[in-house]
C-alpha cells in the first residue's frame, strides 16, 4: 500500500487513510522504525509521528529505542504493533477437524486449541456450539474477548452474510453460518472459502508475499482455488469462486458428489492419491502423508507410482495458467507433501504445454510456506481486513 491520499481528501479521511496505512503496515511487516515509515509510505515525518502518536495514545502500537543503532544523533523510534490491543478469532472448517486460534494484532497466535469431527459433531448445530464454547475457553484463558472472527469452510460461501451454501463434504447446505456465529459472539463473523483464504494468506504471510497475480490451489478431500489477481482477490459473483476442482477433465471419468462425472478432483484429490499410492480409500491422513515422504528418497518410483496423478495434475494447472495467467501457483494441504521430484515434473510440463508460460516466461509452482496453517492464517486476516480499513475502525473499537 502507498501513502498517497486522493487529491481533494478531507483532512479526516487522509487522517483515516494514513492511520490505515501505518496500521497495516505495521501488522502484515512487524516492527520497523519511524524512518521506514516515512520511507515505505511516502508520507512526511510530521504526518508519521501523528499517525504513529494518535495509535500509540489508544494502545495499539509501542514505541522504543532500537536495540541496535547506527549512527551519530538521535535514533528514530522502531513502532511495534501491540498484539493484546486487538484480537480476533480464527477457524479452520476441515473435512476431519477444527482448529481455532486467537490471533493478535500483527499476527501473533495468542491461543489455539482442535478437534476431530465424527459422526454428529459435523452438524452445523453441533459445530456451531463447540466453536462457542471453545471461543469462550480461549478469551478466559487469554483474559479478553476478541473484536471479529474470521471462518474458513471447504464450500461455497456468499461473501456478503457468510452463508454456506454449499458444502458437500461436510453435508452442509444453507447453512447460514456467519449470521449465526455473528449472533452468538457478539461481534462481527466473516466467513470464506478454504481456497480463497489459502491465497489470502500465502499472498499476506506466506510464499506469494509481494507477488501480484497468483493462485493457490489445495486439495485435500476436494479440490479448491484461490485467485489474487492485480494484488486483489478475485470474488466472483456474489463471492462465489473458486471451484477449480470441480473443471471437467476426463467427461467418460469417476462420478463426483457435484453430479458431473471427470472432475478434476476426481483425478487429483486425496481418493486419487490413495488409488496411485494402492491404499483403501478410507486409510488415515497420516498414512497417506507418510508414503509420500518415503517417496521422496526414491525419485524413480515417486514418477513411476504418481506418473498418473501428475498427468492429471499437470493438464488442470495448464488449463488454470492459460486462463488466469498467474505468476506464482501455490499448492496446499496434500499437495505439499507430493514429492519434490513430481512436482518438478509437472512444472516442465505445464511450462511446456502453456501457450500462457510460453509467451511470458515459466508460472513458477511451488509447495505452500505455511503449509496447512493457511487457511486459519487466511481467517484471520479475513477477520483483520475491516478492522484494519480507517474507514471503519477508531482505535477504541480495538480496546471495547
Amino acid at each position: 500500500m502507498t501513502g498517497a491520499v486522493t487529491e481533494g481528501a478531507r483532512p479526516d479521511q487522509a487522517r483515516r487513510h494514513n492511520r490505515t496505512a501505518v496500521l497495516r503496515r505495521l501488522h502484515l511487516d512487524g516492527p520497523c522504525t519511524r524512518a521506514v515509515l516515512v520511507t515505505e509510505l511516502g508520507l512526511n515525518r510530521s504526518t508519521i509521528k501523528a499517525v504513529v502518536d494518535e495509535l500509540a495514545a489508544a494502545g495499539l502500537v509501542a514505541e522504543r529505542v532500537p536495540s541496535m543503532r547506527s549512527g551519530a544523533g538521535r535514533p528514530s523510534l522502531l513502532v511495534l504493533p501491540q498484539p493484546h490491543a486487538a484480537v480476533v478469532l480464527a477457524v479452520d472448517v476441515q473435512v476431519e477437524q477444527v482448529a481455532m486460534a486467537l490471533v493478535g494484532l500483527g499476527g501473533e497466535l495468542l491461543g489455539r486449541c482442535s478437534w476431530k469431527l465424527r459422526g454428529r459433531s459435523r452438524e452445523p448445530v453441533e459445530m456451531i456450539t463447540r466453536i462457542i464454547d471453545s471461543t469462550e475457553m480461549l478469551t478466559e484463558e487469554l483474559g479478553r474477548g476478541v473484536v471479529a472472527a474470521g471462518v474458513s469452510v471447504p464450500g461455497m460461501v456468499r461473501q456478503e452474510d457468510g452463508l454456506v451454501r454449499e458444502a458437500p463434504n461436510l453435508r452442509w447446505f444453507d447453512v447460514p453460518l456467519g449470521q449465526r456465529l455473528t449472533a452468538a459472539l457478539h461481534v462481527p463473523v466473516r466467513v470464506g472459502n478454504d481456497a480463497v483464504l489459502g491465497a489470502l494468506a500465502e499472498h499476506s504471510r506466506g510464499i506469494a508475499k509481494g507477488i501480484s497475480d497468483m493462485v493457490f490451489l489445495a486439495a485435500d478431500v476436494g479440490v479448491g482455488g484461490g485467485v489474487i489477481s492485480a494484488d486483489s482477490p478475485l470474488r466472483g459473483s456474489r463471492g462465489y469462486l473458486g471451484e477449480l476442482g470441480h473443471m471437467v477433465v476426463r467427461p467418460d471419468g469417476r462420478e463426483c458428489y457435484c453430479g458431473a462425472r471427470g472432475c478434476w478432483e476426481t483425478e487429483v484429490g486425496e481418493a486419487a492419491l490413495c488409488r496411485a499410492l494402492g491404499l483403501p480409500a478410507d486409510v488415515a491422513r497420516g498414512v497417506v502423508i507418510a508414503e509420500l515422504h518415503a517417496l521422496s528418497a526414491d525419485p524413480a518410483a515417486a514418477l513411476r507410482r504418481l506418473g498418473e496423478f501428475a498427468d492429471w495434475l499437470t493438464l488442470g494447472l495448464v488449463n488454470v495458467v492459460n486462463l488466469l495467467a498467474p505468476e506464482l501457483v501455490v499448492l496446499g494441504d496434500l499437495l505439499t507433501d507430493v514429492p519434490p521430484v513430481v512436482l518438478e515434473r509437472v512444472s516442465q510440463l505445464v511450462h511446456e504445454r502453456s501457450l500462457v508460460s510460453r509467451a511470458v516466461g515459466p508460472t513458477r509452482i511451488v509447495s505452500s510456506a505455511l503449509g496447512r496453517h493457511a487457511q486459519i492464517v487466511g481467517a484471520g486476516e479475513l477477520a483483520f481486513a475491516p478492522i484494519l480499513d480507517a474507514a471503519s475502525f477508531t482505535p477504541s473499537t480495538a480496546l471495547d
